[in-house]
């Protein structure tokens, strides 16, 4: 059974920076692409930023200019770099990919943002 784990939330004031982390169990490679999304409460989940296959990145525009996806040469980490955040950023944060043609989410971690 594949697991995405997310690791890296945590509370930060608002102006800082926290930097989320999503790997597969077993280290599988992601080679598919990669998205990260996150859900405030009572709020639908939303994308927020993508990585294919090719390395071709994409955000929303709420969050361009300060969030940055990359990923590990192996393609076994995706990291999600998040700076000037401010209090409307706070949410659970997921990750989600496509492994052997099964769609996988992780779990999700919180980010709390503080005025």
């Amino acid at each position: 059974q594949v697991q995405l784990v997310e690791s890296g939330g945590g509370l930060v004031q608002a102006g800082g920076s926290v930097s989320l982390s999503c790997a597969a169990s077993r280290r599988i490679p992601m080679v598919n692409t990669v998205g990260w999304y996150r859900q405030a409460p009572g709020t639908q989940r939303e994308l927020v930023a993508t990585i294919a296959s090719d390395g071709t990145t994409t955000s929303a525009d709420s969050v361009k200019g300060r969030f940055t996806i990359s990923r590990d040469n192996a393609k076994t980490t995706v990291y999600l770099q998040m700076n000037s955040l401010k209090p409307e950023d706070t949410a659970v944060y997921y990750c989600n990919t496509q492994i052997a043609f099964r769609n996988y989410w992780g779990q999700g971690t919180q980010v709390t943002v503080s005025s």
